[in-house]
């Protein structure tokens, strides 16, 4: 592919890869899945084509987790004037960008994981004083449990008919979360 006319000069041409992939046996009631990916990558093999395709299929995660960091932590909202403070404030709200992320995450592929996997005993015992049993929650899997609680604190329903909870809502709930477990820690400290 070569650049336009008047950029020729600064631009080489590029060499572009069509993969054309599609899905050979798809679930009854939707169509096949039909991806045309056009790459400047080395594809010489099956393989490589393959690898493309898990590469673009990964993409959806990694537009979720920057929606989080800018949405969530509304990273691009900080007012710090330096790089080593932004990078630092950066660093954080990744791993708490990641960690909303895994907790969806969990939610919708591994709720008959232990709960401690994903919250800690503390935040397990405020959940369960903060947020009472609905018929849904009563019956679930402590980790399922668990997660639906944090989500309601963050405006989640959980009606029998709602789809699984977003990053929004758990978002939300590990906000309110933290901050009733500070207070609960700073009321150890005062009273006990």
């Amino acid at each position: 592919m070569l650049p336009p006319l008047y950029k020729q000069r600064r631009y080489p041409e590029l060499r572009l890869t069509v993969i054309h992939a599609q899905e050979r046996t798809a679930p009854a009631g939707r169509p096949p899945i039909e991806w045309k990916l056009i790459t400047d990558l080395s594809v010489k093999s099956r393989a490589e084509a393959i690898e493309k395709l898990d590469w673009y299929a990964m993409r959806w995660k990694i537009e979720t987790f920057h929606k989080i960091l800018k949405s969530g932590c509304k990273a691009e909202e900080s007012k710090l004037r330096t790089a080593d403070r932004l990078a630092n404030l950066i660093s954080v709200f990744c791993i708490l960008s990641w960690r909303i992320f895994w907790l969806t995450m969990l939610n919708r592929c591994a709720a008959h994981a232990p709960a401690q996997l994903a919250v800690t005993q503390t935040e397990i015992e405020l959940l369960d004083r903060v947020v009472k049993d609905t018929p849904r929650t009563a019956q679930a899997p402590p980790l399922l449990r668990s997660l639906i609680k944090l989500a309601q604190l963050g405006g989640y329903l959980a009606r029998a008919s709602d789809p699984p909870p977003g990053n929004t809502v758990m978002w939300r709930g590990m906000r309110r979360l933290i901050d009733i477990q500070l207070g609960y820690e700073l009321a150890q400290d005062e009273c006990g």
